[in-house]
């Protein structure tokens, strides 16, 4: 798989897909679901709403992408037929993720017993009481819960407070394993934590950068944007270890001419730094516009602090120090600094392949330096952009499912409900898995994801889960982490409708930091419930003294006005289901230079350079054209030559020097692991490595970044030797 310059994404093999997809649907309920007034529920780029199942907040019809497709394809399907559960967990624990995925939908509550190998249908009270005994008797503190970014705002509102009712702050969400970093990293130099632009500032946007992700893969509807400022003139500049062939080129479906010319070119530059090399690039950027004269010096007057010091470590480091551990040259460097230099309105997109380090946080403030640089953060048709997963992951931050709260905003919460919450501070994820794993986890509550995948080191995450007493599980669909690490203990899993089929109007927030709102409706398996409903009936019996009353407070209008009330920002949640009036949460939006830290002003951030591993490989676990996060829909990856998932890629010359050829058997070793898989030939600089996601756990270590507690599922040192 050494030429790969024939891939182009997108066009006529994803439209046909698409099409056989929705065939596989039934036209009927396909056109349903995709119609219908609900967000997405693929990545946060967002669409649909009250504009439109296939509309964006732009009006663009049609917005819509075979990821949209691949996650309707699964709510769509029948119940799981009651055979299957005739069968022991053994035997579901063979089966692949993708097969999995297409048992169909989890149509009854399950109940596994302590020691059991099978799982047990049982009816709602009988559920609902037993998970709220086995949580009432439970020491608080000895407890977590924790959420992936499927569920809704207001799902997640009362999620973390009937967690914090209960006594615990060991509240938490999947960003802590994708995108805390770029929180932290804003904060520190911005005072924000999200996008600084909407969606409308990429039509006039002139350079958009593309860093660490793979949009035509994992955003697809980015793709259209990227194109759309090639053809007036701007360009677009990836910077990714990886030659992504559809950030090459792309055949974008909803414009005929690029269909039939067999594809646009997306980007206009191509850098190839070595992985968990890119401050070191980013710093040489920063360097080369200083010396180029295209600073600009008045923005840094007025709105900017800590420059001096930024700009003194900058002149202390060699141009030998930055092209030696980024892999690139000072010419290649240099040109895109100039490009850069003769922008005026530049945005920097950024994904997981920044954050998934050790000093992910530090990615992310090197970024924020670049566009500080040249005055792009405050002002129309530029910013900062970090590129967010699942479709409600950054509104389940917003709303609160995280540890530690403002003060304000929980002094707010105490008052409005009359309760006092407990003082200690809340674990992070990996700091619950990590006590789990410690046997001081006796109750986890999981809604949604697939935690038991998702975290690094699968002989580690299968201990911790093991470890836990009593998990209980809120899901649409059985996943490997519903039969794997189960332990001794006793397992819970509870049906939840999906985001179209909820009995009120749900929201969800958008990486653009704009709120929708989903009528729901859609009557699909009678024996399902809303997360909400299923929260509001365990508050009701877990504390039946609460001021709260959990059940009449899980409707939904009710949650809406009290986030509205407590969350700073999000004021015009409470009426949204009346005015059907979507919107931009305040403050958020930069077009200004209106900064979020104590000083207001933007703060530049020296970042050092991380030391290399001479000698060994890194390896950066990545996704493929067909998976969304954890699930996986297709074995092979269209855009890496059909690859399949133990595909191990490497660079020819690495190939030749440890004597491995294409398709050769290989065993990956790294600190905490090993897998085997098949050496395969791809674009990437000497000494760089990459495997999917979540097969390449295994090699991945339990540390973190120590601000955001992000493990480093993207710069991992490795050995590979043939097998």
């Amino acid at each position: 798989m050494s030429d790969t310059s024939h891939i182009v994404g997108g066009g006529p093999k994803k439209v046909l897909y698409t099409l056989a997809t929705i065939g596989q649907m039934g036209v009927g309920k396909a056109a349903k679901a995709l119609t219908a007034k609900n967000t997405c529920k693929a990545c946060a780029y967002g669409m649909g709403g009250q504009k439109g199942g296939m509309t964006n907040e732009l009006g663009e019809f049609p917005s819509v992408c075979n990821k949209s497709v691949q996650a309707q394809s699964t709510d769509i399907q029948p119940a799981i037929p009651g055979a299957i559960f005739d069968h022991t967990i053994d035997d579901l624990a063979e089966l692949t993720g993708r097969e999995m995925e297409k048992l169909g939908r989890l149509g009854t509550p399950l109940f596994r017993r302590a020691g059991s190998n099978r799982f047990e249908p049982l009816d709602w009270d009988s559920a609902l009481d037993h998970a709220a005994h086995r949580l009432a008797e439970t020491e608080p503190a000895r407890s977590f819960f924790y959420s992936s970014g499927r569920s809704s705002n207001e799902a997640g509102f009362l999620f973390q407070l009937l967690a914090r009712a209960y006594g615990t702050n060991n509240v938490n969400n999947c960003s802590y394993y994708c995108h805390q970093a770029t929180s932290e990293g804003l904060a520190t130099t911005i005072g924000k934590g999200t996008a600084t632009i909407e969606l409308e500032d990429l039509t006039g946007a002139d350079l958009i950068f593309v860093i660490g992700a793979n949009p035509s893969s994992n955003h697809p509807r980015f793709i259209h944007m990227l194109k759309a400022c090639r053809e007036r003139g701007g360009q677009v500049i990836i910077i990714n270890p990886a030659k992504e062939p559809g950030l090459v080129k792309f055949a974008v479906p909803k414009s005929p001419v690029s269909m039939l010319k067999g594809g646009s070119e997306i980007a206009s530059d191509y850098l190839q730094p070595r992985i968990g090399s890119d401050i070191a690039l980013f710093k040489g950027l920063a360097k080369a516009v200083l010396a180029q004269g295209t600073a600009d010096r008045e923005f840094i007057a007025t709105h900017g602090a800590g420059f001096a010091a930024f700009e003194a470590d900058l002149k202390a480091l060699s141009w030998e120090e930055i092209t030696e551990a980024c892999g690139l040259s000072r010419t290649d460097i240099e040109r895109v600094a100039a490009a850069y230099g003769r922008s005026n309105n530049a945005v920097f997109a950024w994904g997981m392949g920044m954050t998934h380090h050790v000093h992910g946080v530090a990615n992310v403030e090197a970024i924020a330096n670049l566009a500080l640089l040249r005055g792009m953060i405050g002002k129309r048709f530029a910013g900062l952009l970090p590129l967010r997963g699942h479709s409600n992951v950054q509104g389940i931050g917003t709303i609160g499912v995280k540890p530690v709260l403002a003060r304000d905003v929980l002094e707010k919460m105490e008052q409005a409900f009359g309760v006092t919450f407990p003082e200690e501070k809340g674990l992070d994820t990996m700091a619950c898995m990590q006590r789990a794993a410690a046997g001081a986890i006796d109750a986890a509550v999981i809604m949604g994801g697939n935690l038991w995948a998702a975290t690094p080191d699968t002989a580690f995450s299968t201990r911790a889960m093991a470890s836990i007493g009593f998990k209980l599980y809120l899901t649409t669909t059985l996943n490997q982490g519903h039969v794997h690490g189960l332990g001794e203990g006793e397992v819970m899993i509870l049906p939840v409708t999906a985001r179209d089929e909820e009995w009120e109007p749900t929201t969800q927030e958008s990486m653009f930091n704009f709120v929708r709102l989903s009528d729901g409706g859609i009557n699909r398996i009678d024996s399902v419930r809303p997360e909400s409903w299923i929260l509001g009936q365990l508050g009701r019996r877990m504390l039946p003294n609460s001021p709260i009353d959990f059940a009449a407070f899980s409707g939904h209008a009710r949650l809406r006005d009290a986030i509205a009330a407590i969350v700073p920002g999000m004021e015009e949640l409470a009426d949204i289901d009346v005015a059907k009036r979507e919107f931009h949460i305040r403050n958020r939006v930069l077009h200004a230079p209106s900064f979020g830290t104590p000083d207001g002003k933007a703060h530049f951030v020296v970042t050092p350079v991380p030391r290399a591993e001479p000698g060994r490989l890194m390896l950066a676990s990545v996704r493929s054209e067909g998976q969304f996060n954890s699930i996986i829909y297709e074995e092979t990856d269209s855009y890496r030559g059909k690859a399949g998932r133990l595909a191990v890629f490497l660079n020819a010359e690495d190939m030749a020097e440890r004597g491995l050829v294409e398709g050769q058997g290989v065993t990956v070793t790294s600190d905490v692991g090993q897998m085997q898989g098949l050496a395969t030939r791809f674009d990437l600089p000497r000494g760089s490595a990459l495997a999917y996601y979540p097969e390449a756990n295994v090699l991945v270590g339990t540390a973190v970044d120590p601000r955001s507690k992000t493990p480093a599922f993207k710069s991992v040192p490795v050995e590979v030797v043939a097998r």
